[in-house]
């Protein structure tokens, strides 16, 4: 099973994008899904403030478990970090145009409003698994 579709099965559960791009890599990095879920639990939906899509910042979380810096003094592996995550963000915008929730599933979810649209619409059904296979693509390709 590749990344993208452990990430398309987590979210099929029903995590969030987040949730399910980080816990799709958990074992290749020997991160406890549970605890993975927990801390990523709050980006999910632009982290519910109308923001980045979740499955863009749980590739960003992947990209820190790979080359994140552990001493604040390593200023190589920030700049590594900022570069790769720059470079994810723009790959995602070649596929998808945009990298807001909003912009990508056409409502504000952080609205109950918004939400109750997006579920009438089937837009978590219909196009968010598609940003969340995306996204651990591009990752896939970028970790090598």
């Amino acid at each position: 099973m590749t990344n993208a579709d452990k990430a398309a099965a987590i979210f099929k559960e029903g995590f969030s994008c987040s949730m399910a791009v980080l816990g799709a890599y958990c074992d290749q990095f020997g991160l406890d899904k549970k605890l993975a879920y927990k801390f990523s639990s709050g980006f999910g939906g632009g982290m519910h403030l109308d923001q980045t899509c979740g499955a863009v910042t749980g590739a960003f979380m992947v990209l820190g478990l790979k080359y994140g810096r552990t001493r604040a003094d390593d200023i190589e592996a920030k700049m590594k970090v900022a570069k790769l995550t720059n470079e994810f963000a723009k790959k995602f915008m070649a596929r998808h145009h945009n990298i807001t929730c909003t912009a990508l599933i056409g409502h504000n979810i952080s609205t109950p409003e918004g939400f109750e649209a997006a579920k009438k619409q089937d837009a978590f059904k219909h196009l968010c698994p598609k940003y969340v296979i995306s996204a651990a693509e591009i990752l896939d390709e970028m970790l090598g």
